[in-house]
């Protein structure tokens, strides 16, 4: 009986030891060498897997910059370039400068301009809202206001204003993520380039029908009448699609497509207040001695 257990445990302990053996050879055989740089890289990134450098989360981020040439292409937009400068000095490469941006809504579709006229009585999610109909206004281009956008903000940055039904963005927190962007339906968020002082001068709509349609069913829609695009000296205003677009890096802020714009659909934001215009003097006017 004792015998019987000696052998039981020694061809157990040798079969043992053979598919150990085994399992070495074949864990070098296919053994997957990792560099140690990717997990320095890793530590230095902010750990918010939001998605906004293109990649699923910080790790595969990290990887990519290890074995990328160079940084072309490659930006993690909430460290920004301070982050980007760290990782580029473990890697003894150049981090390359890109300009910050800062989310924009290209709709100012308040129910004071774009009263509704029906009533939504379903899911309260924008891209189902979206695919079912047009929307509660006459505008089939504007915000919905169901929130998909905020819901989709991990830092905090946006909310849904309760008056206005339109997202608010801060400024401060908005890290240039992307999530809100890929959120809305009706891409109706941009990535604008952030000048000094916040300041933003952009065009808040999206509705690409004719001028009367357009006009009728939001008293601040753009009309694509070209005053703007004929009044820009810069060359930065196009207009397609019956919309216009202003583009951020070549807008210098002069401000003369604001005042030319007739139904008030460009915005100028966290700009000083304009200088009223001094009043000619009469021609007949008296002059004392």
């Amino acid at each position: 009986m004792s015998s019987t257990i000696i052998i039981t445990v020694v061809s157990l302990s040798l079969l043992s030891l053979f598919s150990a053996v085994i399992l070495y050879f074949i864990a070098q055989k296919f053994k997957v060498f990792e560099d140690p740089r990717i997990d320095e890289v890793q530590a230095v990134l902010p750990a918010a897997n939001c998605g906004g450098c293109g990649f699923a989360g910080c790790r595969n981020f990290a990887e990519a910059l290890v074995k990328a040439e160079t940084f072309e292409g490659l930006n993690c937009p909430v460290g920004g370039a301070e982050v980007m400068g760290q990782a580029a000095k473990i890697l003894g490469k150049e981090a390359l400068a890109v300009e910050p941006t800062v989310a924009v809504l290209l709709c100012n579709g308040t129910p004071e301009f774009r009263p509704h006229t029906t009533k939504y009585d379903g899911v309260p999610d924008c891209r189902i809202a979206h695919s079912l109909y047009l929307g509660e206004t006459d505008c089939s281009f504007g915000c919905m206001g169901y929130g998909d956008c905020e819901r989709a903000c991990t830092f905090d940055a946006l909310h849904m204003d309760p008056v206005t039904g339109l997202p608010v963005i801060i400024d401060d927190k908005c890290t240039s993520c992307g999530a809100c962007v890929k959120a809305c339906p009706r891409h109706l968020i941009e990535l604008r380039k952030r000048a000094r002082k916040e300041r933003k001068l952009y065009v808040a709509c999206s509705n690409c029908d004719k001028g009367g349609p357009a006009r009728r069913a939001c008293k601040v829609a753009c009309i694509a009448c070209s005053k703007c695009f004929k009044v820009c000296e810069f060359d930065a205003i196009t207009i397609e699609n019956n919309l216009a677009y202003i583009d951020a890096t070549k807008c210098t802020f002069c401000r003369k497509c604001v005042i030319e714009c007739p139904t008030n659909s460009i915005l100028e934001i966290n700009f000083p207040p304009r200088k009223p215009k001094a009043e000619a003097p009469a021609e007949n006017a008296t002059v004392n001695p």
